[in-house]
């Protein structure tokens, strides 16, 4: 039974995710309590391996492939991090998780999403987030704020590709919608913020 709380932070990128999820760490951290950062793909040493295969615009992998990749490496994230995490009665704050797999590789790049669910069915063995908060932005804005930055593999798609995977974050927040909040990204960021923290107050009390 675990005692912890496990929190995930979605959004495509260019949605203001990674800052959010810094504020959210400040809280966290300021509220004593133990806690642990991490992410995915990575988390361990396979998953950051893992994590610099897939993103490197270089290597050819398949969807289908890239979808196996990353449960392994959540297989054993899940393992050697998250669960004992929760069972110290840790926060645990993730850089993405299964969701992201669902937007990423079943809607974005067109992965059966039957093969999606029986691997997380496998992989988590009924264990999912307790809340996840996805930062959802229009894809045009999203990619104007990343222009000019080095991006990865998955940042270098086409808008239309960036469009499917936040249907399908969409999807699946209306699909779970017990555990997702939505917090709109087109604001300024402290009003973003203070939503968060507002939420983050009444999970962690």
């Amino acid at each position: 039974m675990k005692t912890g709380l496990f929190i995930t932070f979605e959004g495509i990128d260019g949605a203001g995710k990674s800052t959010q999820l810094s504020n959210a760490i400040d809280y966290v951290k300021g509220l004593g309590r133990p806690f642990i950062e991490t992410r995915e793909p990575g988390g361990t040493e396979l998953g950051e391996r893992i994590r610099s295969l897939i993103l490197d615009g270089k290597n050819k992998i398949s969807a289908e492939a890239e979808t196996m990749m990353m449960f392994s490496a959540r297989l054993e994230h899940l393992n050697s991090v998250i669960k004992p995490a929760l069972d110290d009665g840790k926060i645990i704050l993730c850089d993405r998780f299964t969701d992201a797999t669902y937007a990423y590789q079943g809607f974005g790049s067109g992965v059966d999403l039957s093969l999606i669910e029986n691997l997380e069915r496998i992989v988590h063995n009924g264990l999912q987030p307790d809340r996840t908060f996805f930062f959802d932005l229009d894809t045009q804005t999203a990619n104007a704020r990343i222009a000019g930055r080095e991006l990865d593999r998955f940042e270098s798609e086409a808008i239309d590709f960036h469009q499917r995977v936040r249907e399908g974050y969409l999807t699946r927040a209306k699909a779970h919608s017990q555990r997702f909040s939505i917090i709109n990204s087109d604001r300024p960021a402290d009003e973003i913020k203070g939503d968060l923290l507002n939420e983050l107050a009444m999970l962690c009390s």
